[in-house]
């Protein structure tokens, strides 16, 4: 084996840390599929085992190699008229994030994340309580919902309740939902790349080793999102994320 893709003595796990990292790759390429809001357990398994602030490096490179994936394949069903109104405000989520996150200690990072997914969970409850309600339709929601996304990413890669939220908010089909959202993360998660490089330096070759080792998870989770996409009905789609992502928020909650 080539010296640049042996994996450094860090990343050397346990039999049982291996398949837990394998299956966070197939459940984020199941993710990226379209099967939103089960990424949280994956921020949950990762963080308990590699620490808050550098599992989000470690996570980073995995989510584009996702994305990359879905935006090829539910390009035609992009709604850019609503993802144009949420990236600048994501952005400068993504840099807010980045400076509040720097110097934070390891415990108080994980209780941040935690605290997110709890508030991200309520919120889509609420909003679910109260679909009857006029859906906000102003520059201040995309903009609240847009910082709450970039913030939330950069903490923790976490965006995915508010995303969620902003989406089905305004009421986008199922396959325009994940085509709009497969857009949203690819451009969001490449213009983090630098601020974890250079800021937080939480991307390095010995992490990248490790990710190019979990790329056949990720193909196996893209295979078997694609087909429960299909079987699952639009109707029950917006029941199917939030019931995930409270299964996400209870796993990070009690670790």
């Amino acid at each position: 084996m080539p010296d640049f893709l042996t994996l450094a003595p860090e990343f050397q796990l346990s039999p049982v840390h291996w398949l837990l990292v394998l299956l966070c790759a197939v459940i984020i390429g199941a993710a990226k599929a379209g099967i939103k809001g089960i990424t949280i357990v994956v921020v949950a398994l990762l963080a308990i085992i590699f620490g808050g602030k550098a599992s989000t490096g470690i996570l980073l490179p995995l989510l584009i190699a996702g994305d990359t994936f879905a935006v090829w394949y539910y390009n035609r069903h992009t709604q850019w008229k609503y993802l144009i109104r949420l990236l600048p405000w994501a952005m400068l989520g993504v840099g807010l994030g980045t400076w509040l996150g720097k110097d934070i200690p390891e415990a108080l990072f994980k209780q941040g994340m935690a605290a997110i997914i709890l508030v991200s969970i309520i919120v889509m409850l609420w909003w679910e309580r109260n679909k009857h309600r006029k859906v906000p339709n102003n520059w201040w929601f995309a903009g609240l919902m847009g910082l709450l996304v970039g913030f939330t990413t950069m903490i923790g890669n976490m965006a995915g309740a508010f995303s969620n939220l902003f989406f089905l908010a305004m009421r986008l089909p199922k396959d325009e939902f994940i085509g709009t959202a497969a857009w949203l993360f690819f451009i969001i998660n490449l213009f983090k790349v630098p601020f974890h490089l250079y800021v937080w330096e939480t991307i390095r070759p010995e992490t990248l080793v490790l990710n190019f080792y979990l790329i056949p998870g990720i193909i196996i989770g893209l295979l078997i999102g694609i087909r429960l996409v299909k079987i699952i009905k639009s109707d029950h789609y917006r029941q199917f994320i939030l019931l995930m992502t409270a299964l996400g928020a209870l796993v990070i909650f009690f670790k």
